[in-house]
């Protein structure tokens, strides 16, 4: 009978957590496998440019990150199989992975699967997507540096993102669904108090208004159901994320929204599994957040590793 190839160390995603911990795990010499289900970087390689990653004095795009990232730790012996992750067997010590490439082993598991920010359902949104509908304020706003922009949501990274924009952009607009912010007092005072913020209370976009370039926005009124349109430059969508963890089918815990539950050495539930970037609880989702905890994952898997053994 064959046996079976157990790596010291298997990660699910290939964004900048995952390919951090495959950096960090080849170089000290584990035996590491990346599974990524369509492309290095994530979500990250979705954006068109990133100013706020250090290193990189003239920004940098995303997919193009990603592929360094990829390349950095295949330099180390890491291993990348493209695939999707069905279900994961971690209680045992050697955990498994069923992908639609078949079977995986490994003594650790990093999770880095992400989340996806959740989307308005507007029509050509997928087209606009980074070409003005956005859903990350700090990565895309400082295109819109003396522009007008709107915020879609009413929580608080809706309010932060307001917030932010409010000190780049000549006008944002607030659109939220209700007649009041469900973020935390704390964001209430500063956004009265800006100048350019303007709210638009019991309202919902319905649909871009397109010409060689986004111009503005179809808003409904929820109670009187009247269409107006707002001109705009940009919209920042922030009315949440999903964590891409259907996948794990209970086996491991989750909060309420389907996080990951970790605290900061990203250690999970069950020995051996760890959980980073944005899939795990964590209050900033960021690509730097996210290399830290790739890093932070794998000083604690090789601690595991030693303490069970199994080095």
């Amino acid at each position: 009978m064959e046996t079976l190839h157990v790596y010291d160390m298997m990660i699910i995603g290939g964004g900048p957590a995952g390919y951090t911990a495959a950096l960090y795990a080849s170089r000290a010499g584990l035996d590491t496998l990346v599974i990524e289900q369509m492309a290095p970087g994530g979500q990250m390689a979705l954006t068109g440019e990133i100013d706020n990653y250090p290193g990189f004095e003239a920004g940098i795009d995303g997919f193009t990150l990603g592929t360094k990232m990829q390349q950095g730790a295949e330099r180390f012996g890491a291993k990348t199989v493209y695939a999707e992750v069905k279900s994961l067997s971690l209680p045992e010590q050697v955990k498994q992975a069923d992908t639609s490439a078949g079977a995986f082993y490994a003594k650790t598991v990093v999770i880095a699967a992400g989340a996806n920010p959740r989307r308005l359902g507007l029509p050509m949104e997928q087209e606009l997507t980074g070409k003005g509908i956005h859903y990350c304020a700090h990565c895309d706003g400082r295109f819109y540096k003396g522009r007008t922009v709107a915020v879609v949501g009413g929580g608080n990274s809706a309010a932060a993102d307001a917030l932010y924009l409010s000190n780049l952009a000549a006008k944002v607009y607030v659109v939220h669904r209700r007649d009041s912010l469900r973020a935390t007092r704390v964001y209430h005072a500063p956004l009265m108090k800006a100048s350019n913020v303007e709210f638009v209370w019991n309202s919902v976009i319905r649909e871009p208004i397109v010409g060689e370039r986004l111009s503005g926005v179809k808003i409904e009124h929820v109670q009187t159901r009247n269409i107006t349109e707002l001109a705009c430059d940009g919209i920042f969508v922030s009315i949440g994320r999903i964590p891409a963890s259907g996948f794990l089918q209970g086996a491991l815990t989750l909060d309420p929204a389907g996080y990951i539950i970790a605290d900061e050495s990203t250690r999970t539930n069950i020995d051996g599994v760890f959980a980073v970037g944005d899939i795990r609880t964590k209050s900033l989702r960021q690509i730097v957040t996210a290399v830290a905890d790739g890093a932070v994952a794998v000083h604690f898997a090789e601690e595991y590793l030693a303490e069970s053994g199994q080095l």
